[in-house]
């Protein structure tokens, strides 16, 4: 395959985009600790091969080719965005703020991960739109789809991981009773704003 290297280069760059998964991210490093934000990033990625699975069958073309069925599955994955987002404004900081953050199960981080991933209709298109400019025709299709597929999950994994371990790295300041204010605002606003977002877009 030979814009293998041009197709990793476009995937890192699409995953460096701050988005609901890297917020989600980097907010279950802060106040969940490390080991659970990976329970996370195990959610994202493995929602991310579902979806590039999704985009390689007829439901995918279905998904992209009918409005309804795009628009289901916009709504259901904006309000779910805005729950989350509601969920962090409303959130009430204490001393223990981050200790009840780290009792949250690993099932718990592993699921708001995929959600969050697998309710964005965009990434069908994304997928559907991106894979068949690096899919040599000449060659069998299965295969080269096993690889782009694994290769955009594994690098979610590696660069979501190295936004957690960042995210770690300035938690001694953001898990005070104000910083961790300041980041509840901030993540939920943010949720809000992309729910709203999707919620308004069109394909």
């Amino acid at each position: 395959m030979e814009n293998y290297i041009i197709y990793v280069g476009v995937a890192i760059a699409t995953i460096l985009l701050p988005g609901p998964a890297v917020m989600l991210t980097l907010n279950n490093s802060i106040q969940r600790g490390l080991l659970k934000s990976f329970a996370g990033i195990l959610g994202i990625a493995l929602a991310i091969l579902l979806v590039a699975t999704i985009s390689a069958t007829s439901l995918g073309v279905i998904l992209a080719s009918s409005a309804v069925a795009f628009t289901i599955i916009k709504v259901a994955g904006a309000a779910y965005l805005i729950y989350l987002g509601i969920k962090m404004l409303r959130s009430e900081v204490t001393n223990n703020t981050v200790i009840k953050g780290q009792e949250d199960s690993f099932l718990k981080c592993f699921m708001e991960g995929f959600l969050v991933s697998v309710s964005n209709p965009k990434a069908v298109i994304f997928f559907m739109s991106i894979f068949p400019q690096f899919i040599d025709l000449t060659q069998e299709y299965t295969p080269q789809f096993i690889l782009l597929a694994a290769t955009f999950a594994f690098l979610v994994m590696v660069i979501h991981t190295i936004y957690a371990v960042f995210a770690s790295f300035a938690k001694s300041r953001l898990s005070s009773h104000r910083g961790s204010s300041i980041l509840n605002k901030i993540s939920g606003g943010v949720f809000v704003s992309f729910g709203i977002g999707l919620a308004a877009s069109s394909k």
